[in-house]
This record gives structure tokens, C-alpha cells and sequence, in this order.
């Protein structure tokens, strides 16, 4: 795993039930979650059908080294990384394998400030985890454990509070939650918006009968339909914890991550101008352009939002403004609101993005953000590292970053071929305004990896 960690990779700790996955398992992650923060602890799931009985196992681990929990019931993770930040506990964890498939589920741990664990904590958690070193306590310091499902209240009046009221009436907008907890946040937060609002796999449900979490252009074809044939105005779809929201236009069309970026971006920047915007070098340079556009420099981070939440919180600290964050996948960071991927902050951003223009239809604003052409493929590997580094020596003669992997930039092009950080293989990007350059520099790098 990256940077020392054994277990938990970039969102934390995921695998298959019954299998890497088990309650024993988790149990041991709460007893040594509660052994580093002693206090009261807030917990989540989202809606697959083994959350329950790991909830009960990391809860149990929890209460065993003296920790109170507060049981939040289902929600989203940014509703749970709200209810943290803003309720001063101590920490907080989530059962959730976010957009992998239902038979998969895992753990997200939570520090007070609402941001994910980092990576040095993380692992000072795992030496707990793997020498068993928990600080269990007697029988009359036990922990004591309270339901809150209602607190998710707190999360929805304040993503709608960030926007004039009304500020989407004569909107219709189709919501697809994928059977998740977003079923509970979005389509509210929108009605109260003002939105005339239509759902689809809007009941929890841990099987995901109507599509899998990962919300894929392929999954999201009955959302389109809806679209086209309610005349809504975009349709938004989530994973399957709602960190990340991605959308589909006035005419059905999935809009690539990145333009869903640039969009947003474009709105908060426009308004907030001058500061710095914070991402991933995995991230289109659409976003350098629309940053440029409104006196904005981007910050590039390695991969993983929590390297972009924490490098933001660490600018505001040094005294700099920060405008804007997130990735190219459809997870967006809005400062003013909590340091985290928050699908449902990004569903009412899009209704604001669409009220600023003035009754244009999105597939015509869309049409104005200059076009990229992005190639991304992913090869197993049995030393990803070792493939890296061959890719680099190779291309050792031109400009090479080195914030994640290696980034090979060039005039008309980049490339980014890195390990990943939670499966042995190599993940390989590359863009460029001319799909014929971006194809040639993905061949030339392939080259590189089959002689290596």
C-alpha cells in the first residue's frame, strides 16, 4: 500500500464479506480507532446489506476501550463528515465501500475536523491493529451507545442554506441515488432549493437492483431517459456513500467528470476570484484553463481527496485563500463548507451553476468549455513500482513531476503513470486537446512497458 500503509489504501479499508471483509476484522479497527481516541465517537453506513453487522463489530470494538457511540443510522459520508466537524466529536468512522459492488463493504475512519484519516494516523492505527495493542477498560468504564438517526437534518438545512432561497424554482431536476443514502439528502435538498424533483432507485436497497454503485455512463441510461422524457433540466446520480455526484445534461448526455468540474469551478471562482484551486495531477488541464480565466492558481496534490482536503486546509492555515478543490471524478471540495468529497453540496451547486446563466439550457454552456481528449487505461502488474520507474528512465530526457507517480508534460500533452493505491497495477492518463496526440504519446508509452 502507499506510503506504509499494510491495510487501508487511499479511502480507507474495503474487501469482499466473508472474505477479506469480516465483523472479527472490524472489531479490531474499532478497538484500535477507540485506543487512539478516546472520547465519543459518531458512526455511519451506508445501505449494503452486510453494513448492519459491521456497524455492531467496529460499535463493539468502540465501546470496549471506553469510547461512547452515536449511532447515526444510514446517511451519506459528507452528512456524517458534517454532523463530526460541526458536533465536536472526537472522531468518527463510516461503514462504506463507496462505489465498489454490493458484496464489498469496509471502513472510512473520520478525525474531528470532519477530514479523513491521514496517512501518519492511519498507520499508527494499523501497529495498533496488527499487534493487537488495545486499551480495553474494566467493566464500569464501558462505553454507552445512542441512536441519532435524525441528525442528518443538520447536514441537509446546511447545504441548502448556502444558497438563496428559491434559487431553483422552475428547475426539474431527476435524482439517482443508486439505492443509496443519498436517497435521503438530495432529492430533499433540491426540493427545498425549489426544484421540482423526480427520483429513480431512490429506495435503500443493499442488493443495488436498479444499477451498481459506481454511477457509469452504461448504469445511468434509464436516468437519461428520465431526463429526456420529463424535460428536466440535468439529471445527478451518486456513488454509493454520495461522496461524489456526476451528472447528465438537458438532452440525456453523461458530462465527463472533469467538465462537471470545470463547470462548478467556473461558478465558485467566478465569485471568488484570485485564490487557489486544489486537485490532483490526475486532474484535466480544463481546470488550469478555467483558473486562469478568473486570476486563479491551481495546486497540484497527489491522488486521493484526502491529500487535496488536508493540502487545502494546510494553504488556509499559511494565510492563503483558497477558492475551490476536488477531483476529476465527480468529488468536490467547497472550503466555505466542510474539507471533503460532498455529492449532495455538488447537486445544489449545480442548480446555482444553472441559475447564474440565465435560463440557457446546460448542454449549450457545456459546449463553451474548451475540448480535451483524455485517454485513461489501468495494466496489472506484479511490481507497479518497478513499471514506474522504467516509464520514467525512459522518458528521463523530458519534463517529469513527481507529486504521484510521474507526470510527463509536454506542450500539447501530459501523461500520468502511476501505482495504484489499492490494487497491483499501474493506472496510465493522458491528454491532450489533438486525440491523435494523446494517442501516440500512450503508445510511446507502452512501448516502454512491455520492454520493461
Amino acid at each position: 500500500m502507499r506510503n506504509g500503509k499494510r491495510m487501508f489504501g487511499t479511502n480507507g479499508v474495503r474487501g469482499v464479506i466473508g472474505e477479506e471483509m469480516t465483523p472479527a476484522l472490524v472489531l479490531k479497527i474499532g478497538a484500535a480507532l477507540g485506543s487512539m481516541r478516546k472520547g465519543t465517537i459518531a458512526v455511519g453506513r451506508d445501505t449494503r446489506t452486510s453494513g448492519e453487522a459491521l456497524a455492531h463489530a467496529l460499535k463493539a470494538g468502540l465501546l470496549m476501550t471506553g469510547c461512547d457511540v452515536v449511532d447515526m443510522g444510514i446517511l451519506p459520508t459528507p452528512a456524517l463528515q458534517y454532523i463530526i466537524k460541526t458536533n465536536q466529536f472526537d472522531g468518527g468512522a463510516m461503514i462504506t465501500a463507496s462505489h465498489n459492488p454490493p458484496e464489498y463493504n469496509g471502513v472510512k475512519i473520520i478525525e474531528a475536523d470532519g477530514t479523513e484519516m491521514s496517512d501518519d494516523e492511519i498507520i499508527r492505527l494499523e501497529d495498533r491493529f496488527f499487534a493487537s495493542e488495545f486499551v480495553a477498560v474494566s467493566w464500569e468504564d464501558v462505553g454507552a451507545e445512542t441512536a441519532a438517526p435524525d441528525r442528518i437534518e443538520e447536514y441537509i438545512r446546511a447545504v441548502v442554506g448556502h444558497f438563496p432561497a428559491g434559487i431553483g424554482k422552475g428547475m426539474t431536476v431527476v435524482v439517482d441515488p443508486g439505492s443509496g443514502p443519498a436517497a435521503l439528502t438530495t432529492p430533499i435538498i433540491l426540493e427545498r432549493m425549489g426544484c421540482r424533483v423526480h427520483t429513480i432507485n431512490a429506495r435503500l436497497d443493499g442488493t443495488f437492483p436498479g444499477r451498481m454503485p459506481e454511477p457509469t455512463p452504461e448504469g445511468l441510461q434509464p436516468l437519461s431517459e428520465m431526463v429526456v422524457a420529463t424535460g428536466a433540466d440535468f439529471g445527478v446520480a451518486h456513488d454509493g456513500d454520495a461522496d461524489r455526484a456526476v451528472f447528465v445534461d438537458n438532452k440525456g448526455c453523461y458530462i465527463e467528470e472533469n467538465y462537471e468540474f470545470g463547470l462548478v469551478e467556473d461558478y465558485v471562482c467566478g465569485r471568488n476570484s484570485g485564490g487557489l484551486v486544489v486537485t490532483p495531477v490526475a486532474t484535466s488541464r480544463l481546470i488550469q484553463d478555467i483558473a486562469e480565466k478568473h486570476r486563479c492558481t491551481v495546486d497540484y496534490t497527489p491522488v486521493g481527496s484526502i491529500y487535496v482536503a488536508r493540502r487545502m486546509i494546510e494553504l488556509i492555515r499559511q494565510g492563503k485563500k483558497v477558492s475551490f478543490g476536488g477531483e476529476g471524478n465527480g468529488g468536490l471540495i467547497y472550503p466555505d463548507h466542510q474539507f471533503c468529497r460532498d455529492g449532495g453540496m455538488t447537486a445544489a451547486m449545480m442548480v446555482a451553476v444553472l441559475a447564474s446563466h440565465n435560463g440557457r439550457e446546460l448542454s449549450d454552456i457545456l459546449d463553451e468549455l474548451p475540448a480535451y481528449h483524455l485517454v485513461k487505461e489501468k495494466h496489472h502488474a506484479r511490481d507497479p513500482a518497478a513499471l514506474v520507474r522504467a516509464v520514467e528512465e525512459a522518458f528521463s530526457g523530458e519534463t517529469i513531476e513527481k507529486i504521484d507517480g510521474i507526470k510527463i508534460v509536454r506542450d500539447d500533452a501530459w501523461a500520468l503513470v502511476r501505482a495504484s493505491g489499492t490494487e497491483p497495477m499501474i493506472r496510465i492518463m493522458i491528454e491532450s486537446k489533438d486525440p491523435g496526440i494523446a494517442d501516440t504519446m500512450y503508445r510511446e508509452i507502452m512501448q516502454a512497458v512491455r520492454q520493461a
